[in-house]
């Protein structure tokens, strides 16, 4: 938008889990953050020193998240190492952070809201009582709702509209989402393949019993509201050639086809029981270990105007 050039510097997620080990339970502008500044600056810095700049700065001196204070005696000091000046305003006076915000929203930017360190993010959600869904991702590569793939997948359609002079409205729904911790199932104690439906929920994180009753395609457990399909079944209702579950746990469908193959098999779309996908249906006793989490949460929507 500004016609400046982006030079994007090494992910390097190792080194900085190395220089920050023994600080993971330091609160929001702590020790950790301290060494996080410096080893950023450092790169920026050094970056800028060899491009010929006379200054550098930080959009971190934007987020009321972090210590002006600690921005500042970072720069300072690596700006000295590297012969360069460090600019520092305060962006958040005078109202800064509540102007920021409007600008954001004119421009229809994403602002995430939280620090890009996963111990912050982990904290920061912990305090909030939410989960840190930001922190998953499945197996399957499977595109969850809210995820920061889904994200990309948005603000990626969000250029597509633009370079196309397509008008849009970037707005926000509150719904519920479902992330899967971990799923199990064994019968006479030998683990079955077995895939979890989306929006799967467990009263506690164990269960057992018999699949006794067959309507339709469901076939009923006797205990906890659990129900199973064959693979069979699933690929009539997702139109797939799954041959095996571990191929369709290493790489499932879009999360939106399975949710309309759920809803084909349960009219009741408060229904979350859960739903196991097996090659074929177990007639001894089951055990099935399985944990997710149900949750509010507000994601934004792309709507061509």
């Amino acid at each position: 938008m500004l016609g400046i050039e982006l030079i994007e510097g090494e992910y390097d997620t190792h080194n900085w889990l190395e220089a920050v080990r023994g600080f993971e339970k330091e609160p929001e502008k702590g020790a950790r953050c301290a060494i996080c500044f410096d080893r950023r600056f450092e790169i920026t810095a050094q970056k800028a020193s060899e491009l010929g700049e006379k200054t550098f700065t930080s959009t971190l001196l934007t987020s009321p998240k972090k210590s002006l204070k600690q921005l500042k005696h970072a720069g300072d000091a690596l700006g000295a190492k590297f012969g360069i000046e460090f600019v520092a305003p305060d962006y958040r006076k005078a109202s800064g952070t509540q102007e920021q915000n409007i600008l954001a929203k004119k421009d229809a930017l994403y602002r995430q809201d939280y620090c890009g360190c996963l111990f912050g993010l982990t904290m920061q959600r912990e305090q909030q009582q939410k989960l840190a869904d930001e922190l998953f991702s499945p197996i399957s590569q499977q595109i969850q709702p809210e995820s920061i793939e889904a994200r990309i997948e948005l603000y990626k359609q969000r250029w597509a509209y633009e370079d196309n002079n397509i008008e849009y409205k970037i707005i926000k729904e509150r719904f519920l989402n479902w992330r899967q911790m971990h799923g199990l199932l064994k019968v006479k104690k030998e683990v079955i393949p077995a895939h979890f439906l989306p929006y799967s929920t467990l009263k506690s994180e164990y269960t057992r019993g018999k699949v006794d009753v067959q309507v339709g395609d469901l076939h009923y457990m006797n205990r906890d509201e659990v129900k199973f399909i064959t693979l069979d079944t699933y690929n009539k209702l997702t139109q797939n050639h799954y041959e095996s579950i571990y191929q369709l746990i290493y790489s499932s469908p879009s999360f939106e086809k399975e949710i309309t193959a759920r809803n084909k098999l349960i009219l009741n779309s408060y229904d979350l029981s859960v739903i196991l996908v097996v090659e074929v249906i177990p007639t001894q006793k089951v055990e099935i270990l399985y944990k997710s989490h149900i949750y509010e949460d507000v994601r934004e929507v792309l709507l061509k105007i």
